[in-house]
C-alpha cells in the first residue's frame, strides 16, 4: 500500500491548490492508501491565519481541508518559518500544527511527495 504526503505552496484563498489537495486526499483514503502527512509551505502558510474572516458566501478551503485532516487523524503542519516570514501566527486552538523542514523531511523517508 502507498503512502503520500502532500506539499501545499500556494496561497489557499488565490487558486484551487487546496481544493484539489483535499479531493486527492479523499481519493486516496477512499482507495485504501495512507497520507502520512499534509504540509503546508510558501504561501501556503496563510491557510493557518487567525485572523482570516472570509465571507460567507466564500468557500473556506483552509477551513475545510483542516477539518477533513481533524476528522481523518492526519497530521497538517505549516512551515514555521515561512509563516513567521510572512507575518502568520495560529491561534492557539488552530487545527495547524507548528513544524520546520527537517519534520517534513523525516516524515517523507516512507512516503511519495505530491505537490499541490
Amino acid at each position: 500500500m502507498a503512502h503520500f504526503s502532500l506539499l501545499l505552496t500556494q496561497n489557499p484563498f488565490a487558486c484551487q491548490s487546496f481544493d484539489s489537495a483535499l479531493q486527492f486526499a479523499k481519493a486516496a483514503l477512499a482507495a485504501g492508501y495512507s497520507i502520512e502527512q499534509v504540509f503546508l509551505y510558501e504561501d501556503a502558510v496563510f491557510a493557518a491565519a487567525a485572523t482570516i474572516d472570509l465571507p460567507t458566501d466564500e468557500r473556506n478551503l483552509a477551513a475545510e481541508l483542516a477539518k477533513f485532516c481533524q476528522q481523518q487523524q492526519l497530521p497538517l503542519l505549516y512551515c514555521i518559518t515561512a509563516a513567521e516570514k510572512r507575518g502568520v501566527q495560529a491561534a492557539n486552538d488552530s487545527l495547524f500544527q507548528a513544524a520546520g523542514l527537517a519534520e517534513f523531511a523525516m516524515r517523507l523517508a516512507n512516503s511519495k511527495l505530491v505537490q499541490f
